[in-house]
Parts: structure tokens; C-alpha cells; sequence
């Protein structure tokens, strides 16, 4: 294994794949902190141009585009409170109210430094030990996903502590609304009042946009109509994350970077997913962190987690052939397009391919390193740009965003409708950020529940004779009474 890494990084230093590496990197993050770009939709858009390449150069391409796109989401989500991609919804939890205090290079250099360490751990578990986590993942059935995804609306109560009921309550409006569209077992049409565009329910983008760019751009309408002279007031320093910042935080770096591999791992969990469990993970188990209110541990957590994922990911599809989410399905299509079949005979007959995707992995997140510390400067003066100008651009980004996904004026509507809910909620208390969570994990919790008392033929033994779903009904209770004893 050890030569064929090496002949890996051969392969990828060559001048030609060295350079669409960077290109896919540096690309990725672009697309990324573009609202409404997704990772997928990157790495789908640019697939027909690796046609006509080597089949590693377009492959390696590919990987640094899905490496940079799922960091660059957080550029928006720290600095706009926009997220780029679903995976960065969390980051802005912690993020945008760092930027409020003026630290926005502290709050980039730690979503940097955190995505690069969790993109680094999915590396070596893909090196090392990839076989075995994909045979546990196989092991993923319905009943262990709906445990999953309960074990995932659990953060609710975690990240609602301020105001725990009104938290509560927003997680039922946001399950409510993961209802609309079709039943995902009988496909019988559920609360879309004959509206065509409501059959296949609402999606998560427009809805994440609306709730966190296009309220705060209301927000910040209302701030500019009050003041006589519209100013930006932020006055930003240009300090980086510093060694004793980067000490405490790392514990909970190589973690969420674990626990990221291993969500990863499980075919469409995802990195959305990945980043709330380890940023409520992170949440436990630092319980004199004042996470919410632009905590650095409350940056790290997600960021290394849905980095985690982006190796994770590609365990099972390079084992077994299943993609582990949306971005390894693209690359599955790459690879069949290019002629190779994932599985254990990939390894066997194309050790090249394989290992020169390892080691553009490991290249790819040291890449992004440079690139996402040596960009701060620039990201970092974005908040000082005029409230005029920033408020309706961030409007805009925000409605082309939310167009682009499906090039539809209904999504367009749908985040203009979120944002004033999103605007009434922030008037009111109550905190946006458990519709987000509730209308992620929702479909997952229910689809799977369903289909887990069809496998059991009506009955829930399933709750107490497999040792997975035990596990996280566990975590999920102990979860549960942890968010309670704070809130008490």
C-alpha cells in the first residue's frame, strides 16, 4: 500500500494534474460561497469538461472541486450569514456573530484551519482503513437511519438553549414543512393545495437562504431606514486564529474530522448532517463554551465535520461502489463514464487511479490551506463594503441563488416567504436555525420510520433488537436530558 501511495503522489504532482487541482480547489471555493451553488451542482456542471481528459486528471479535478466547495460555503456563512451549501448552515451560528465583533479573519482562519484538519482525518481513513468502514456501513439499514436522523433533531434543544420552547417549536414548524409534497411511501400529494410546484415539497436551499440572508437583509433595511447616516460599523481587525486559539480548539477539530468520516461513510447521510451532530457534539462536550454568541469550538465543529465528509464519502464508493452522498453519485457517474467500475477490483486492477485519488486528496486539502488562509485578507473586507451597496447584493445573490437550483420563480418566492418568516421569528425570538435542521433531517426521519415498521410488518421491535439503533436511541436520550439539565 505504501508504494502504491507513492506512485500516487507521483501521479499527482505531475505538472498537468498539479495544476486542474488547483484549478478544481481554488473553483470549489468560488462555488461554494456562491448561495445556491452547491458542491453537487459544481462537480455536475463541470463533469462533461473531464470527458476528454486522463482518467485520473479528471478525477483529480473533480475532488478538488468537491474538497473546495464544501469549505467555501462557510465564506458566506461567516461573513453574510448566507450559507454557500447546506453543510455550512451551522457554521453561521457561530460565525456571523464573530464578524459582529469585528473578527472576521479569526472566524475564517478558523473554518480554515478546522476544514482542512477534518478533510485531512477522512484522508487517512480512506488510506487506512476504508475496507472495514465501508462493511459497517453496509450494515446501515432503515431503522439505523431513522435513529440517525432523531439522534440529529436532538441538537434542536441544543442550540435552542436561549429559548428553549420557542427552539422547540420551531423544530415542529420546520417537520410540518418537510411534510409538504409527496408522501415518500404512496407518493400521495400532502398540504400542496394543487399547487404543481409544491408535489415534490420545498427545498432545503431557497428555504436556507430565505431564513438566514434575506431576513438579515430585512433586518438590515430596518437598521438603514432608522439611521440618519447609513454607515458600516464594524470595524474589523485583521488578527488570524492564534496557537493557544488553535490548541484549545483542536481536540474538537480531530473529532468532528472522525465523526465526519464516519457519517460520511454511511451512504446519504451527508455533510449538512455531519456538521450539526458534530457541531451539538461539540456543544456537550464543552459545556463553558459560550457557543452561539461567535464561539471558535462552535466554528471548528462543523467545518471539520462536513470536511470529514468529503473523504468518508468516497469510502463506499471506491469499496463497494455506493456513493456515501450526492457529490460521491456524480463521481460514480465519472468513473463509469471513464470506463472503471468501483469495487474491490478497482483496487486490484487500477491501483494507479485509486491511489492517485488518495494522494490528490491529501494534496487537494493542503491546497486549500494556502488558498483559504492566503484569501482571508480579501474575503475579510467584504463586510466593510457600504450597507448600500452590500444589502441589495446580497438580495440579489440570494434570488439568483435560490433560481439557480431549479431555475424556478416558485423557489424565488419561497425564499422572499422565508425571509419575512425569518424576519418575523428574529423580532420575536425565536431562533431560525431548527426549521433548517428539522427540514433537513425530516424527510430521512420519516421515509425510514415507515419503512422500517414495513420491514418489521407493523411492529417496533426494531427500536430494541438492533445494537446500531440502540446506540443511538442512547445518544439521543442522553442527548435529550443534557439539553434539559442546562435549560432546568
Amino acid at each position: 500500500m505504501f508504494n502504491h501511495l507513492l506512485e500516487g503522489f507521483g501521479t499527482a504532482l505531475q505538472l498537468g494534474n498539479l495544476f486542474y487541482l488547483i484549478a478544481g480547489v481554488t473553483g470549489g471555493v468560488v462555488i461554494g460561497a456562491l448561495p445556491g451553488l452547491t458542491a453537487t451542482m459544481g462537480v455536475a456542471i463541470l463533469l462533461p469538461f473531464t470527458f476528454g481528459m486522463d482518467a485520473v486528471t479528471g478525477l483529480i479535478m473533480l475532488v478538488g472541486i468537491y474538497i473546495g466547495a464544501i469549505y467555501g460555503g462557510s465564506i458566506s456563512a461567516i461573513l453574510l450569514n448566507t450559507p454557500g451549501t447546506p453543510a455550512s448552515a451551522a457554521t453561521c451560528l457561530d460565525g456571523y456573530p464573530l464578524v459582529k465583533k469585528g473578527q472576521a479573519a479569526k472566524a475564517l482562519s478558523a473554518s480554515t484551519i478546522a476544514s482542512v484538519i477534518g478533510g485531512l482525518i477522512s484522508c487517512l481513513a480512506l488510506v487506512t482503513i476504508s475496507p472495514y468502514l465501508a462493511k459497517f456501513a453496509l450494515k446501515f439499514s432503515a431503522p439505523e437511519y431513522f435513529s440517525l436522523a432523531l439522534f440529529g433533531l436532538t441538537i434542536i434543544a441544543s442550540i435552542s438553549s436561549e429559548n428553549f420552547l420557542k427552539g422547540i417549536i420551531a423544530g415542529f414548524i420546520g417537520l410540518l414543512i418537510s411534510t409538504v409534497g409527496m408522501d415518500p411511501i404512496t407518493s400521495f400529494p400532502r398540504y400542496s393545495f394543487d399547487i404543481v410546484d409544491l408535489l415534490n415539497g420545498l427545498s432545503v436551499i431557497p428555504v436556507l437562504i430565505g431564513l438566514f440572508a434575506v431576513s438579515e437583509v430585512f433586518n438590515q433595511i430596518e437598521i438603514m431606514l432608522k439611521e440618519k447616516h447609513v454607515k458600516n460599523d464594524i470595524k474589523m481587525d485583521r488578527n488570524y486564529m492564534t496557537f493557544p486559539e488553535i490548541k484549545k480548539s483542536l481536540p474538537t477539530m480531530i473529532k468532528s474530522g472522525i465523526l465526519g468520516t464516519f457519517i460520511g461513510s454511511i451512504p446519504g447521510a451527508g455533510a449538512d448532517i455531519a456538521a450539526f451532530v458534530c457541531y451539538n457534539e461539540a456543544k456537550r462536550s464543552n459545556k463553558n463554551e459560550n457557543f452561539g454568541s461567535g464561539s471558535l469550538i462552535g466554528i471548528s465543529a462543523p467545518e471539520a465535520g462536513n470536511n470529514g465528509v468529503t473523504g468518508g464519502a468516497l469510502v463506499p464508493l471506491l469499496t463497494l461502489g455506493v456513493p456515501g452522498d450526492a457529490v460521491a453519485a456524480v463521481l460514480l457517474g465519472a468513473l463509469i463514464v471513464q470506463g472503471l467500475t468501483p469495487g474491490p477490483l478497482l483496487f486490484e486492477q487500477n491501483p494507479e487511479i485509486v491511489y492517485g485519488l488518495f494522494s490528490a486528496m491529501i494534496l487537494g486539502n493542503i491546497i486549500l490551506l494556502f488558498v483559504g488562509l492566503g484569501g482571508i485578507k480579501f474575503y475579510s473586507r467584504i463586510v466593510e463594503i457600504p450597507k448600500l451597496l452590500m444589502v441589495p447584493s446580497i438580495l440579489i445573490l440570494s434570488t439568483v441563488g435560490s433560481y439557480s437550483m431549479n431555475n424556478s420563480i416558485f423557489d424565488v418566492i419561497v425564499t422572499l416567504s422565508f425571509g419575512i418568516i425569518g424576519y418575523i421569528m428574529s423580532k420575536i425570538k425565536m431562533p431560525s436555525s431548527p426549521i433548517v435542521l428539522a427540514v433537513i433531517l425530516g424527510p430521512m426521519l420519516e421515509t425510514n420510520l415507515r419503512k422500517s415498521i414495513l420491514m418489521y410488518e407493523g411492529s417496533y421491535s426494531f427500536l430494541w433488537t438492533r445494537p446500531i439503533t440502540i446506540v443511538f436511541l442512547v445518544l439521543t436520550i442522553l442527548s435529550l436530558f443534557s439539553a434539559y439539565k442546562k435549560n432546568k
